[in-house]
């Protein structure tokens, strides 16, 4: 889904947690070392053409490091409320809107 905005994270590899595959993914995908704080919301989406995701968003209040784009098209650091003038893959979009509205942080 190209062009398409998302956040870092990943998959879950076998014998870890879900808190310690996002610290892995942030660095692989930003060479940070994060400090990931309390879950903020489990998402299950369904796609029409088939397959499904598991998606599990958790807060990350401090982390070390210089941020470094290593995989994505561009970085953006933006105010929650303007999330929704971004185009986010179908999956976040329900996330998207109650973040900008100010309903989970």
């Amino acid at each position: 889904m190209a062009s398409m905005w998302e956040f870092p994270g990943g998959k879950i590899e076998a014998g870890e947690s879900a808190q310690q595959a996002l610290a892995r993914e942030l660095t692989e995908e930003l060479g940070i070392r994060a400090n990931i704080g309390p879950p903020v919301t489990r998402i299950r989406h369904n796609y029409r053409h088939g397959g499904a995701v598991d998606l599990q968003f958790f807060a990350v209040n401090e982390f070390t490091g210089e941020i470094e784009n290593r995989i994505f098209n561009q970085l953006k650091w933006v105010k929650l409320e303007s999330l929704t003038e971004y185009d986010f893959l179908a999956a976040d979009r329900g996330l998207i809107r109650d973040l900008a509205a100010g309903k989970l942080l």
